[in-house]
């Protein structure tokens, strides 16, 4: 397969793009999800197995649904319409946080409550205060912390709906992208009977996606 110089700027220019909103998008729903199963691990309340149940089901968010939300909320007639983000990366990065926050909260939740009930008390036999002990829970749940981190990430580099709709896959007029992504490029290359640019585009997601799974598969080994 011989790739024009204009390809490869183009197939990087996606590349960019694609790691530029995920990695944001991660971030950010990384901060969200911990806070909250932080707080739902280690606290009793009423309608806990609801809250429980609630961050399961997000897991399995439509995308195009999500983007559908995202497209009303930043249209000029909704909430967030001043704002003047749709069909821009921060558009896109709002989007993936909805779809990547439950499932770093449920991997993590489900990581920290996994830890063994004896830690936590040889750490309260220890004279550790609440805080100790949850600081303790944490640091033993840090590889599940990380798995869940890395399956929010393929959560959001795979995506394909909410991104389209809410980023509206621009391509600016040198050829390079504007809200394109890996996924989004695959799909119109593909239509277009671009298929140099489609496989170049595939190889790149496929080597991203195998990566985040090979690290996935080193991090669990470390926890056992």
């Amino acid at each position: 397969m011989d790739l024009t110089p204009e390809t490869v700027r183009y197939v990087l220019s996606v590349l960019v793009v694609s790691l530029r909103v995920s990695g944001a998008a991660v971030a950010i729903a990384t901060g969200i999800s911990l806070v909250t199963a932080v707080t739902v691990a280690f606290t009793d309340f009423p309608g806990k197995r609801a809250v429980t149940t609630v961050i399961n089901t997000g897991m399995g968010f439509p995308s195009v649904v999500v983007g559908l939300v995202v497209l009303l909320a930043l249209s000029n007639s909704g909430p967030l319409g001043s704002l003047d983000l749709l069909f821009t990366q921060r558009a896109m990065v709002i989007s993936q946080v909805i779809l990547a926050t439950p499932v770093i909260t449920s991997v993590a939740l489900s990581a920290i409550e996994g830890v063994d009930d004896t830690l936590q008390d040889a750490a309260f036999a220890a004279g550790g205060t609440r805080r100790d002990v949850q600081l303790v829970t944490i640091s033993e749940a840090r590889y599940g912390i990380v798995t869940a981190i890395l399956a929010g990430f393929g959560r959001a580099i795979s995506e394909v709906g909410s991104v389209l709709i809410v980023g509206g896959n621009i391509v600016l007029s040198d050829g390079t992208s504007l809200t394109r992504t890996l996924t989004t490029a695959i799909t119109v290359e593909a239509r277009q009977g671009n298929f140099e640019a489609g496989i170049a585009l595939g190889g790149v997601l496929l080597v991203l996606a195998l990566g985040v799974n090979a690290l996935g598969s080193y991090v669990g080994r470390l926890d056992r």
